[in-house]
């Protein structure tokens, strides 16, 4: 048999201040927001490569942005633009691109940098494995990386998208459809205050992100 191909699509937004992490905003600024949110999409690409396995795609919002193109450069990294839609759709186009050219197809966001390539690993082994699906929950009930060896739309429609329910109205969707999926260990977003904090003290990333003083 051939080998398995796989492909890693990363999606992230570009670090606009004032777009990019607003709920960190009163904490460190809407620059400091950005800059968070910059080290965090080049944290999760440098993940995906130690991972070694396959094509990367990065999935701009926009494709058209500079530091994105330059990310996708550095990272040998294939730059798509997101379809139009909702997020559930917007997964759903990519997933279901990937799925045409690769056999396996694993999708992240960029604001779990405790995601490591072992879990992207151990992901693609899941699917290896025979499973339809493989998921990494989120502690805020979401999930941080989702990996399909099939697609249907019906997964993603009528999720409640940032909230969270999404991890158990996915595992909804799955149990209708009647496929087999894995979750792997939860981790944890960077979304809120308490989770800047939590990632200063884990050391995950070099922050030299200074506090918002002042109004």
């Amino acid at each position: 048999m051939p080998p398995t191909s796989r492909r890693v699509l990363v999606f992230a937004k570009a670090p606009v201040p004032g777009a990019a992490k607003t709920r960190l905003i009163p904490l460190l600024g809407a620059e400091g927001a950005a800059a968070l949110h910059a080290r965090l999409v080049k944290h999760t690409l440098a993940t995906a490569r130690q991972a070694a396995l396959g094509t990367i795609e990065l999935h701009g919002a926009p494709a058209d942005d500079d530091f994105l193109r330059h990310c996708a450069a550095r990272s040998a990294a294939e730059l798509i633009a997101q379809s139009e839609g909702a997020l559930g759709e917007r997964m759903c186009t990519a997933l279901r691109a990937a799925l045409a050219a690769a056999d396996h197809a694993i999708l992240i966001g960029t604001d779990s940098p405790a995601l490591t390539a072992r879990h992207l690993r151990h992901a693609a082994q899941a699917l290896a494995q025979g499973h339809d699906a493989v998921i990494v929950p989120a502690e805020d009930g979401g999930y941080v990386l989702i990996g399909l060896a099939r697609v249907d739309p019906a997964l993603f429609d009528g999720i409640e998208w940032s909230t969270a329910h999404v991890m158990e109205q996915t595992r909804e969707r799955l149990r209708a459809l009647g496929w087999r999926w894995v979750e792997l260990e939860t981790l944890w977003d960077v979304d809120l205050p308490e989770d800047y904090a939590r990632l200063v003290e884990a050391r995950l990333l070099e922050l030299r992100i200074p506090l918002e003083t002042g109004s």
